[in-house]
């Protein structure tokens, strides 16, 4: 069961033998917790395991003649796949297909100097741009125009939002330890005359951040980790 983050301050409180708020508010430890759940959610986005995945076939579509995607989520922090909703026999845009490129690259470059094609049978580069959130929603902007409208499934990184002391410990893995040591270390930069965090928890939340990396990954064991070889599906014996 996930712990709250108020259950977290009431652990650190045993750390820093303050059974009662006293010289911390329970505010002030649950801030600091809440800082090291986004410093472990920075870490984790980049095991690239899907830990923090939306699948999100209802927000996003393309406007016909359009340069941008609309409907894009103010949490949207790392795009993972764009692909027409509707894929298959009953797709409305059978061989549309969205790639990544810079917004320099080459073939953003003939594609924006293209004019409008039909949304069948043809590739679309995109990129992301703009801050992203917190700031806002970032914007996804895409090369060549489409003449109509398509409708989008699109599965991207979610940030982790607004969490206060009544939230679930959003972090997996028993990452419960990792964030105790993280808040002991910053709250007891309060009572230390440089007001650093305390380097022997601080490197104990190193430690545990180091154990709970290793452990999140990877996140099946049925067959082994693989790269496909180039043209892998032209060699003979490929079923």
């Amino acid at each position: 069961m996930a712990t709250l983050i108020s259950a977290l301050v009431t652990k650190v409180r045993l750390r820093l033998t303050e059974s009662t708020a006293n010289y911390w508010t329970d505010a002030e430890l649950a801030d600091i917790c809440i800082d090291g759940a986004r410093d472990l959610w920075r870490r984790l986005n980049d095991l690239y395991q899907s830990y923090f995945i939306t699948i999100d076939d209802t927000n996003m579509s393309i406007a016909a003649n359009a340069t941008q995607v609309t409907g894009v989520p103010a949490d949207l922090f790392r795009v993972v796949t764009i692909e027409p909703r509707v894929l298959g026999d009953s797709s409305p845009n059978p061989g549309l297909i969205f790639k990544p490129r810079d917004y320099n690259d080459a073939d953003f470059l003939r594609a924006r100097a293209a004019s409008a094609r039909d949304p069948n049978n043809v590739i679309v580069f995109y990129t992301v741009m703009q801050q992203g959130p917190p700031v806002s929603a970032p914007a996804i902007v895409f090369a060549p125009k489409l003449s109509s409208a398509v409708n989008l499934h699109v599965v991207y990184n979610q940030t982790l939002g607004a969490l206060t002391s009544a939230s679930n410990n959003p972090i997996p893995g028993e990452s419960d330890n990792a964030l105790v040591a993280w808040t002991v270390a910053y709250a007891r930069a309060k009572e230390r005359e440089d007001r650093a965090p305390d380097p022997e928890w601080l490197a104990i939340y190193g430690t545990e951040k180091t154990n709970l990396v290793q452990q999140l990954t990877p996140r099946q064991i049925q067959e082994p980790d693989t790269v496909h070889g180039m043209f892998e599906e032209e060699w003979d014996g490929w079923d």
